[in-house]
């Protein structure tokens, strides 16, 4: 995937680090060498970085190994500058089921954090005054290594829980709504809660932590899109894939070339195409695929088309296209019905259907 490194897998689940994540290592190593100008202790804020990245490595897969007993496959867990995220194909609509994948997460944190209370003498941090603790604190040893791993383990957990999306609180919320409401309604309270928050978080991002701010826009714009989603879904239960369709489509065929399908793009609203030949389907052709090889006009569809891709029919439901789109990170499908190719359904015509589907209930 581009910007991002795999590291390899983890039961399973492929780990990806985002290229800004290098940012972060530069920037703390950075300030605390203004800040000491002791290279030792640069070290040992590089290597408490890379392990508490692993600690949210081990949050991540709690959700991930949890939602795997529902039958939930996660594809991968990506590791950003601001923490983790687990692509899970989707999250349980039993309230039941969402809240133990939920708490998995920060409960991976919170046993962390009782391990460390065994080994380390956390007592003895709150058992002297400020300024002894002070040079306690600033030695670079591993005991002192330890405790600041026991408090940021502690700091996920807290703010993991805060009750608003896409934390894992947010989700708790609304798990623990959803037993006596709808998930549309449990959805749209703990979403409203979750951009009041940010709404706090963004004003005291400028006297307090420039921080917030980020964090604020992380949490409206993830409640916003995770209440949009659900109005969709709840929207879209029940409707078939063919009632959706793209019929009236433009099918190619492989010994075209791309002149011929710049032509139809110009004369027509058609921006995909599906490839077939002798009514098998071949592969598609996407707008991006043709403006990549537009300085070769003469190349023919069989050299450019994805044969990648996957065929719906028509009967299947349109909350299964949406999750097929999140998964493969496509948005246009072949139809079929009785194996044969009757249209194809994008992202573009299921957000019109929505959006009719929402007009004729208001």
């Amino acid at each position: 995937m581009k910007g991002f490194l795999r590291l390899g897998k983890i039961a399973g689940i492929q780990l990806e680090v985002h290229w800004t994540f290098a940012l972060l290592l530069i920037w703390a190593g950075f300030i605390e060498f203004q800040n000491s100008g002791n290279f030792e202790r640069v070290a040992v804020n590089q290597g408490f970085i890379l392990v508490l990245m692993a600690c949210v490595v081990l949050h991540e897969l709690g959700h991930a190994l949890t939602a795997r007993k529902f039958g939930i496959k996660t594809q991968r867990i990506i590791l950003l500058p601001i923490g983790g995220v687990a692509t899970l194909d989707k999250m349980p609509e039993k309230p039941g089921q969402e809240l133990l994948v939920a708490l998995a997460g920060p409960a991976v944190n919170v046993v962390i954090a009782i391990i460390l209370s065994l080994i380390i003498p956390i007592k003895s941090y709150f058992n002297f005054d400020n300024i002894m603790v002070e040079e306690m604190l600033y030695a670079p040893n591993l005991q002192n290594f330890l405790f600041y791993l026991f408090i940021a383990n502690i700091m996920l957990v807290v703010f993991n829980l805060i009750p608003a999306f896409p934390m894992d609180g947010g989700r708790v919320l609304r798990a623990l709504l959803a037993f006596r409401l709808s998930r549309v309604q449990a959805t749209n309270i703990a979403a409203s809660i979750g951009q009041a928050l940010a709404v706090v978080f963004f004003i005291l991002g400028f006297f307090v932590n420039p921080f917030l701010i980020l964090i604020a826009f992380f949490i409206f714009f993830g409640a916003y899109g995770e209440n949009q989603m659900v109005r969709q879904n709840f929207i879209l239960k029940g409707h078939l894939v063919k009632e959706a369709t793209l019929t009236n489509i433009t099918v190619l065929r492989p010994d075209n070339n791309v002149q011929e399908v710049i032509d139809i793009l110009l004369a027509s609203t058609e921006k995909d195409f599906v490839v077939a030949l002798d009514k098998e389907i071949k592969g598609i052709v996407t707008q991006k695929d043709v403006i990549k090889h537009a300085k070769n006009p003469s190349i023919l569809v069989k050299d450019i088309m994805d044969k990648n891709f996957t065929v719906i029919d028509e009967s299947t439901e349109i909350t299964k296209v949406l999750e097929l789109v999140g998964k493969e990170k496509k948005s246009f499908f072949p139809v079929t019905s009785n194996e044969k190719l009757i249209g194809a359904i994008d992202m573009v015509n299921i957000s019109e259907f929505i959006l009719l589907k929402t007009v004729s209930a208001s």
